[in-house]
């Protein structure tokens, strides 16, 4: 049993634990994914769902959901955050940065992140047809369907990227954690706001934000690869995320 151990261990160190905790993590978030797919499909989680977005009502009745007008509009500001406008204006400016940098190869990970996970958002919308909730007013105009939530999913697959990729560049681990805390809270903020404009039901936020998360790190192990291994000519992964 001890020389298995440690044939496992050795195996293990051998093949990037860092890497292989990176992609259990993508197969949970993809698992998580499916089950709440599955529930929402079932309509196991319409109470959850309508308990949520009836506790966002105001109770008194003079507005369309709890809190002071300026909150709402200060949320609105937020939820642009993961609008498709604003996350293609951030990502190309961090192409623009990136190419002028003749860091391509960073570029190319930017790109296929937020393009990809661009459509296969649209995809899931498509498949899954699922009605807007109506027990709150509309606090911004919507036009597609509601599962998944493509604010939740796009703001994870942008920021958390974006977060990942000045993370691996840094010594400090204080500024590791700065980074990926600023990325995450974003990510959090702009999914959490599509439930208080009632455009989005909390499942479809929680989806988005699986989906996304897990792109994004997928995206990043991927090309960490390329670069590991020379796959690319010129790719040059390996040592801008792994200094």
């Amino acid at each position: 049993m001890t020389r298995l151990f440690t044939t496992v261990w050795t195996y293990l160190r051998q093949r990037n634990l860092r890497e292989i905790a990176l992609l259990l993590l993508v197969s949970l978030m993809l698992l998580a994914f499916a089950k709440l797919a599955s529930e929402v499909v079932e309509g196991d989680t319409a109470a959850f769902d309508t308990a949520v977005l009836d506790a966002l009502k105001d109770p008194a009745g003079q507005r369309p959901r709890i809190g002071p007008a300026w909150v709402e509009a200060a949320i609105r500001d937020l939820t642009s955050l993961g609008s498709v406008t604003v996350v293609s204006l951030v990502a190309t400016a961090v192409l623009g940065f990136l190419l002028a940098t003749r860091k391509s190869g960073t570029a190319l990970l930017v790109l296929v992140a937020v393009t990809g996970g661009g459509l296969l958002n649209a995809l899931l919308k498509s498949y899954f047809q699922r009605e807007r909730p109506g027990i709150l007013a509309h606090g911004v105009d919507v036009s597609t369907s509601s599962f998944p939530s493509g604010h939740a999913m796009l703001a994870a697959t942008i920021y958390l990227t974006l977060g990942a990729l000045l993370a691996t560049v840094q010594t400090s681990p204080r500024v590791r954690t700065y980074c990926v805390s600023v990325a995450v809270t974003l990510t959090l903020l702009v999914g959490l706001s599509r439930v208080y404009l009632g455009v989005h039901w909390p499942t479809d936020v929680l989806a988005g934000w699986c989906v996304g998360s897990a792109w994004a790190i997928l995206c990043l192990v991927v090309a960490t690869r390329l670069g590991r291994n020379g796959s690319a000519a010129g790719y040059g992964m390996h040592s801008r995320l792994n200094p």
